[in-house]
């Protein structure tokens, strides 16, 4: 790294892009600054969350198709606040690393061309973070770039894991189970060891439950695991996507109904989910809140589909010491958490009212057979680290 002391992170998800600005001493990334880039809004819109001084900017540009003003304005709102010119590094989140990368690297025109040629896989967010890469290159073409990749920390996940009941070509093509939100599970991986070691050396189960939701388990803090698999389509029910589905549907749509790939993209991806069953809307606070029936069946399934993924994945593990609840509803809806661990007194948890409904560190009793945490995560702190860990090996 050179001389300056900033490095900026951009966690590129469907519809925002999270920034963080740390400060980099004795080789730590300490945050200083946060925000977030709102594209369902227009004007866009800029929020800085955290750092000197808390606002909300419109940005005066579109979001075109490359990204290059949005990016140049944004500098420009944090150099307002920040000495810029210090900034000698950014680190971006990436969705899909494929079996390509199997951990952060420094870009390079090689590695983007990698990570373009997997948008395939993630057409949903690889793009967002493409764009991203290549307008900070196009605004400071000197300044060093990294990527993290949400699918590599799951690479201790064995093979018969990641494999699905096809044939064998397809498996050996890279038709498997990848994982995603890994960048959070990595995170919680170290937090939970720093917090407590004795569970973290144990069988856990994250719910990383946000607008896009997935459960990871772990054993020694390492993946097993993960409700995600080939795409982020996967798994549980998520704010507008479906998670599992029985692939007859699929052939049903595009067959007898004439749906277009597009079509069936589309609903998949952003009409489904919390919104498709409920009718109402995909944000969970909205819907607890609504007396439709509607509203109350699109919880309960979500939270149903949450306990039935924790079952399952106990079988993995071979059983299960502790569960984590972590991302914007795992760490903020007391009402949701309850729902399922309600759902998984089988197991032996026993969730202590109080303590769940304060979003305390522990939300379990002491007599309970798993105990049960809240814990933020943190995708920039990783994505600081990860950097850090390059340059350092420079």
């Amino acid at each position: 790294m050179t001389n300056g002391n900033l490095l900026l992170t951009f966690n590129a998800g469907s519809s925002t892009v999270k920034i963080g600005v740390f400060e980099v001493q004795a080789g730590k990334a300490r945050r200083v600054g946060k925000g977030l880039i709102d594209f369902r809004r227009q004007p866009l819109t800029f929020h800085l969350t955290e750092g000197p001084a808390a606002f909300d900017r419109s940005l005066q540009t579109d979001a075109d198709g490359q990204l290059h003003q949005v990016v140049d304005e944004t500098f420009g709102i944090l150099g307002e606040h920040f000495d810029m010119s210090a900034v000698n590094a950014v680190g971006h989140r990436v969705v899909h690393g494929g079996d390509i990368f199997t951990g952060p690297v420094r870009l390079d025109e090689d590695r983007i061309c990698n990570i373009e040629d997997l948008t395939v896989l993630a057409p949903l967010h690889q793009p967002q973070a493409l764009r991203l890469i290549l307008a900070v290159r196009h605004l400071r073409p000197t300044l060093a770039q990294t990527a993290s990749f949400d699918t590599a920390f799951h690479r201790t996940q064995s093979d018969l894991v990641r494999r699905f009941a096809l044939p064998r070509a397809l498996h050996d093509q890279g038709i498997k189970r990848y994982g995603f939100h890994g960048l959070s599970y990595a995170f919680i991986a170290e937090e939970l060891r720093r917090r407590e070691p004795k569970a973290a050396a144990g069988k856990v189960i994250v719910a990383h439950l946000g607008s896009g939701a997935s459960l990871c388990a772990m054993e020694k803090g390492e993946s097993r695991d993960c409700s995600m698999g080939f795409s982020t389509l996967d798994g549980i029910p998520m704010a507008t996507r479906c998670g599992s589905l029985d692939p007859g549907v699929l052939l049903h749509l595009l067959g007898s109904q004439g749906a277009t790939l597009k079509e069936a993209e589309d609903m998949l991806y952003h009409k489904s989910g919390l919104l498709g069953v409920s009718g109402i809307g995909a944000d969970t606070r909205d819907l607890l809140k609504s007396p439709r029936p509607e509203a109350r069946e699109a919880i309960d399934l979500f939270c149903l589909r949450i306990a039935g993924e924790v079952g399952r994945m106990a079988a993995t593990l071979g059983g299960l010491d502790s569960l984590v609840f972590t991302a914007g509803i795992g760490e903020h809806q007391p009402e949701i958490r309850a729902d399922i661990c309600h759902r998984l007194r089988w197991l032996g948890l026993d969730i202590d009212k109080d303590a769940n409904a304060a979003n305390a560190p522990i939300i379990s009793t002491s007599s309970s057979s798993v105990t049960a945490f809240v814990i933020p995560t943190d995708e920039e702190q990783i994505i600081a680290d990860e950097a850090l860990s390059i340059f350092a090996g420079e």
